[in-house]
């Protein structure tokens, strides 16, 4: 069927296609049917978007691949979440991906919706090779401090994680003991597919943590803030004062002398 016998409504369906045949999209232009002008407008800018996400992703695994290029098969991505909040514990995530496999919409874990992350999340956790999160308690943060804290954790994440890695891809965090060839980007969860899909482990199952924590300490808001020190959460410390999550070497907590039983 020639585009020019075809419906608008037919036209309509045709371009939810992602593509097309050149030969088709050149019939579309000489149609000057208004409404026609405009679906065919609508399916350009999405393409586009569409072209520009997947050079997006294409380029998330540009670390990868130059690891790969130097014979590394096996690359593991790691990254933490919950350095910066006043409570609750820290988390380390490390993923290894297949190379190149799809994860659409695939970033840094903060430049998400908690709707997409979720989403990920599944995703990552049904298509990574290997996947692991360490979980460091208040105490040992408030022990070793949080940078310590975070470098042991992902010490233990690379090393405990089911598929023995050949190469490390890390988040701002230089590892110089690990056994393993090791870069540590700046910034990594936005230029790493792998440091991302770390994240984006750390990330959820930090926050399924606070909203847990919630529930045992509801006057704080965790559910809301997750522990950052947000006006909300500031309010409520100075009502109830800390509670035993409350990281006693953060301020103000460490001024105030430490946490107190707010259960």
């Amino acid at each position: 069927m020639r585009m020019a016998n075809m419906t608008v409504a037919e036209i309509t369906e045709l371009l939810d296609q992602a593509e097309l045949p050149e030969a088709i999209l050149a019939e579309l232009h000489t149609d000057r049917r208004v409404s026609v002008i405009r679906l065919l407008e609508k399916w350009q800018k999405r393409k586009a978007s569409l072209t520009k996400e997947a050079a997006r992703l294409q380029q998330l695994f540009l670390p990868e691949q130059e690891l790969r290029r130097q014979g590394y098969e096996c690359i593991v991505g790691v990254d933490e979440a919950g350095r910066g909040p006043l409570a609750g514990p820290l988390v380390v995530g490390a993923a290894i991906l297949p190379f190149g496999c799809s994860l659409p919409s695939l970033n840094d874990s903060k430049k998400l919706s908690a709707a997409q992350r979720a989403v990920l999340y599944d995703e990552i956790k049904k298509k990574a090779l290997s996947t692991k999160t360490v979980i460091v308690e208040v105490a040992d943060i408030d022990r070793l401090n949080i940078y310590q804290a975070t470098v042991q954790a992902m010490y233990q994440a690379i090393k405990t994680i089911e598929l023995k890695p050949q190469a490390a891809l890390i988040d701002a965090v230089p590892l110089p003991e690990l056994p393993i060839p090791a870069n540590s980007l700046i910034g990594g969860d936005g230029l790493s597919a792998s440091i991302a899909a770390a994240s984006i482990l750390a990330k959820v199952e930090r926050d399924r943590l606070m909203e847990e924590l919630a529930l045992i300490y509801p006057q704080y808001g965790f559910q809301n803030h997750k522990g950052y020190g947000t006006r909300e959460h500031l309010r409520a410390l100075a009502e109830y004062g800390p509670c035993p999550i409350h990281r006693t070497s953060f301020e103000p907590i460490k001024s105030w002398g430490g946490r107190q039983d707010a259960s």
